[in-house]
């Protein structure tokens, strides 16, 4: 094993309890900050996919691909993350994420039509995968187990509020300049991260010379592309055909190969997501309700906006301001749910937060076209509420309950799981609400009647999953307070 920069003396520091070793806190504040910019990017067109709709002429289900592609990219790679963590530096690892980030964005500034700018985010997203788990597992490395809810809770900010935000900061955006402003402005923030990077980070992480198994990553990307593929296709047309459930069968077959593949790498610890994480109870319950928590938030995230611009009429300004009341709060309570959860553990705050979550989207299915914005906004304030009660316990007590040989392929099951689960519910809101919508139209209805059914559609599967969550929140446990080799 290769050690770089003393990493021992820092995980030691971290399991007694003695806080941070010296110098790594500019690290995990860069990170933070360069992992807000880059998760911003994953709603950041929610907003303009109307603008773009009519630019490009193009429908709907096609214009999602700008969420879903990227969100789809993040699944693909992240798995690769487990093993980069394992083999990289981690200022070698930074460097690469950011350089990637930065030279997307400049693509998507520069792209002379759609299939240019969803490549460019396709670039964008191989950066933005590398940094959470980046993140995530420095922190679970450096940060004593009994700071690591308020830690969390600050990362929480990344996750959650900077998706929740995007939309607010497009529609500023675009109210007053063209939508390749959105990238134009985020471009030099990332070239400020990268060169602070090249002179801050340091390695303060482990590595070791472990195999990358090709074929895992040849699996993984046609289970999850599948998947994704399949769902999002499915409402392109009225309740979808043949064309969309071959992807999406494939998807499932190639995703259950991938996990028999790992099962068997695994026992010579050359998987490229050692699986033997859900051994944890904590960690496979608290991977479940991350899959409701992310299709709800990144689905209502993509939906929302659509909906009050051409059902309810408001700009693309007024739209990004409706939202920003739920970003600004979720991020106010990230860091005091942090702290609770130190005190109390998670159950006193995921149940209760599910509960608001799923009554929050309940409310959503009653949105129409005479909705007053002032309820909109009550609703998406009460989501985004309970999400952020949600987040950070989740997060904590699953990562929290592993090993600490496992903490990056922990890490990178949690971000991989997420990434699709938004991937799944941004496809499976647009493809309900697409169908839905198609089918209304047929039948003679108006336009914004048509949608609004449509909208009603895809916010009633989503109550409805998120109210069979609320069962599961109470099974979440405290994790241990240290764990030190895989099992």
């Amino acid at each position: 094993m290769t050690t770089t920069d003393k990493p021992e003396s820092a995980q030691q520091a971290a399991r007694t309890g003695r806080g941070l070793p010296p110098g790594t806190l500019p690290v995990i504040v860069l990170l933070v900050a360069s992992a807000f910019v880059a998760i911003l990017n994953e709603t950041i067109m929610s907003v303009a996919l109307p603008v773009l709709m009519d630019e490009f002429a193009i429908a709907a289900s096609t214009a999602q691909w700008l969420t879903t592609g990227f969100l789809l990219t993040m699944a693909v790679v992240i798995p690769l993350t487990g093993f980069l963590l394992q083999r990289v530096k981690l200022r070698t690892l930074f460097l690469v994420a950011m350089s990637l980030f930065a030279g997307g964005t400049l693509l998507a500034v520069l792209a002379p039509g759609f299939g240019v700018l969803v490549v460019a985010r396709v670039v964008q997203a191989s950066g933005t995968a590398i940094m959470m788990p980046l993140l995530m597992t420095t922190v679970l490395t450096l940060v004593a187990p009994d700071r690591r809810g308020r830690m969390m809770g600050i990362i929480s900010i990344v996750i959650a509020v900077a998706p929740a935000v995007g939309p607010t900061v497009s529609g500023i955006i675009l109210d007053a300049l063209s939508w390749r402003w959105m990238f134009g402005l985020v471009l030099p923030l990332a070239a400020v991260a990268l060169g602070l990077g090249a002179i801050w980070v340091r390695n303060v992480t482990e590595t070791t010379p472990v195999r990358l198994d090709i074929l895992s990553v040849i699996v993984s990307a046609i289970g999850f592309g599948g998947i994704v593929f399949g769902l999002s296709t499915i409402g392109s047309t009225s309740g979808g055909g043949l064309s969309a459930w071959i992807p999406l069968v494939v998807g499932v077959l190639a995703l259950a190969a991938f996990v028999g593949r790992q099962i068997n790498l695994q026992r010579t610890d050359s998987a490229l997501l050692d699986l033997r994480t859900f051994r944890s109870s904590s960690f496979t319950i608290a991977v479940v309700l991350v899959v409701i928590v992310f299709m709800a938030l990144l689905g209502s995230l993509t939906l929302l906006p659509m909906y009050v611009q051409q059902v309810l009429g408001l700009s693309a300004l007024d739209t990004g301001l409706m939202m920003l009341p739920g970003g600004i709060l979720m991020g106010v309570i990230a860091p005091v749910v942090g702290n609770l959860f130190d005190r109390y553990g998670p159950r006193p705050l995921i149940t209760p937060g599910m509960i608001v979550a799923a009554t929050a989207l309940w409310g959503m299915t009653t949105f129409g076209e005479a909705t007053p914005v002032w309820w909109v906004i009550a609703v998406q304030v009460t989501l985004n509420v309970g999400l952020g009660f949600v987040f950070t316990p989740l997060m904590t007590s699953a990562l929290g309950s592993l090993p600490t040989g496992l903490y990056s392929h922990g890490t990178a099951t949690f971000n991989t799981i997420q990434q699709v689960a938004g991937a799944a519910g941004t496809a499976v809101f647009i493809s309900l609400m697409s169908a839905r919508t198609a089918s209304g139209a047929a039948a003679g209805a108006p336009p914004e009647a048509a949608m609004a059914s449509g909208v009603h559609t895809a916010f009633l599967a989503g109550a409805a999953i998120a109210t069979a969550a609320v069962l599961l929140a109470p099974f979440i446990k405290r994790a241990p307070e240290a764990l030190e080799v895989a099992a």
